[in-house]
């Protein structure tokens, strides 16, 4: 009885019918999200700091789990803003995520900005109403190249990392 018992379990988890524990499970949990999804979280004028910047939503980017939350970006239009040169792009976070391997974001809104260092981007991140600094990550290129794109976020069960251009920059959803 026992043995049949654990066959089974055995062929339920390997045909996915039970719920799976660990990183595992989180990865597969998280899905590139729809445009149409991007759309209803995203905003047109994003606020940062005291401007209501366009987006480009074409650009718009991200992943959504099973529960709904979301984890996307999207260019700001910057040109004659005072955030020109500083923020790039607009990052929307509905779940922890961990930015390399140090810095933890906790749901809410940020801006990205970056500047070039020797080996790869240094990605300044900030809070968006307020502009408070959150902390800096190297982004880096990636082993085999990616088409070139002004931001993605890739599903981690494909990569888990964020793109920018053609630099990389590792991230792990928090539970």
């Amino acid at each position: 009885m026992n043995l049949l018992m654990s066959v089974s379990v055995t062929v339920l988890l390997l045909c996915g019918l039970l719920p799976q524990t660990g990183g595992t499970a989180a990865r597969r949990s998280w899905r590139t999200a729809t445009p149409a999804e991007l759309q209803a979280v995203l905003p047109d004028r994003a606020q940062v700091e005291k401007e209501r910047i366009e987006t480009e939503m074409p650009s718009a980017t991200g992943v959504i789990d099973g529960r709904g939350r979301v984890v996307a970006a999207v260019v700001l239009i910057t040109a004659g803003y005072s955030a020109n040169g500083k923020y790039s792009h607009y990052l929307l976070v509905q779940a922890p995520v961990r930015m390399g391997p140090d810095l933890l974001l906790s749901p809410g809104a940020y801006v990205i900005g970056w500047t070039r260092a020797p080996d790869g981007l240094l990605v300044h991140f900030y809070v968006a109403e307020t502009g408070v600094d959150r902390g800096v990550v190297l982004a880096r290129l990636p082993a085999q190249p990616l088409p070139v794109l002004p931001v993605k976020i890739w599903p981690p069960a494909e990569r888990s990392v964020l793109q920018i251009g053609r630099f990389v920059l590792p991230y792990t959803l928090e539970e």
